[in-house]
């Protein structure tokens, strides 16, 4: 019987060592990139080993723009570990075309706490789009968001032209086939309604967020 019950133990322990083992933390890339369309872990982390070949998304345009608590799931159930240290809300995974991509597409959450002293943050934070710089590619999926009264409404379309910051740019909207015109305020994201004209006349202000 104690035998028995050793041996339960050790096989426990050993099963627990084992998921251990095929967890682990991972790091975003600075700047994730993709060649083929199928979307992988290894695509977007550093350090993702074995999981690196897990299919996440596919890429049917330019880039694909992921919820960074989506990919923390997705991470999570290949046995990954990513604590999304400096609280992005995004990230963008661009076609990589052999030319030097540019900094990963990513938006830091409301609310995050400010940098402590003397922490340098990485690359892929600090990155900040400048009216005169694309944020939009043609096909890319975009969030319009309407704003009147105080009140926010926001549909998914697809982008039907490249743009800039403050750059006009029709969102075709999927569901009913309708075209939105709408401004590019930053990579993903555009704005109708009467804040689109604000908009228009001062990117800089969504530029500097």
């Amino acid at each position: 019987m104690t035998l028995i019950r050793t041996f339960l133990i050790a096989a426990a322990v050993s099963t627990l060592s084992a998921g251990a083992a095929l967890a682990g933390p991972v790091t975003l890339k600075a700047n994730p990139v993709n060649a083929d369309g199928r979307v992988t872990l290894g695509d977007i982390f550093d350090g993702a080993g074995a999981a690196a070949n897990v299919v996440v998304a596919q890429r049917s345009g330019p880039s694909i723009v992921m919820e960074a608590s989506q990919l923390q799931a997705i991470a999570a159930r290949s046995g990954l570990t990513w604590d999304n240290p400096t609280g992005l809300r995004r990230v963008a995974i661009r076609r990589a075309d052999g030319a030097a991509a540019p900094a990963a597409v990513i938006a830091a959450a409301p609310g995050a706490a400010p940098a402590q002293p003397g922490f340098t943050p990485p690359v892929r934070a600090a990155y900040r789009p400048s009216a005169a710089q694309q944020v939009i590619d043609r096909n890319d999926m975009v969030r319009v968001t309407y704003q009147v009264g105080g009140v926010n409404l926001s549909i998914m379309g697809k982008a039907m032209r490249n743009a800039a910051v403050g750059e006009p740019v029709a969102i075709l909207n999927t569901a009913s086939n309708r075209v939105i015109d709408a401004v590019a305020t930053g990579p993903g994201q555009a704005i109708a309604g009467p804040a689109a004209d604000q908009a228009r006349a001062n990117p800089q202000q969504f530029a500097a967020r």
